[in-house]
């Protein structure tokens, strides 16, 4: 799923018209983290330390991966963590029975970021490309 695919699924408020969805937010933040997450990736990716990057967006507080984009710090909506299919195995946010089908619909990390992305209704696996 890519995040116009979930900004076109937001439910419309009780007024009949459509209240501004936190994913409108995500988007323009992404929009201004891009370049830093897209070097965050290649980094992980040239260490070993994994070939599927994952970023987590969330404006709560989470404990998954590092922080490397403080909302806070930067002044924006959303902070971003970075973590991997190997953590996401380990804490059991994906069964190790579905790893494969996971790498299988992976999108190239060199053109998309992975985000796991939080909001108080759940959570969701998006790709947002870097370009």
């Amino acid at each position: 799923m890519d995040l116009q695919d979930l900004l076109n699924k937001q439910p419309e408020g009780g007024s009949g018209e459509k209240s501004e969805s936190p994913l409108v937010s995500l988007k323009r933040d992404l929009d201004f983290y891009k370049e830093s997450i897209k070097e965050v990736s290649v980094e992980m990716m040239a260490e070993g330390y994994t070939l599927y990057p994952i970023f987590v967006a969330h404006q709560l507080q989470v404990e998954l991966g590092e922080v490397i984009l403080d909302r806070e710090e930067l002044q924006t909506a959303w902070t971003i963590h970075a973590s991997s299919l190997e953590e996401f195995v380990d804490k059991g946010l994906v069964q190790e029975e579905r790893k494969d089908y996971f790498i299988q619909k992976f999108k190239s990390a060199n053109d998309y970021m992975c985000l796991f992305v939080i909001v108080p209704e759940g959570a969701n696996f998006v790709f947002y490309p870097y370009a």
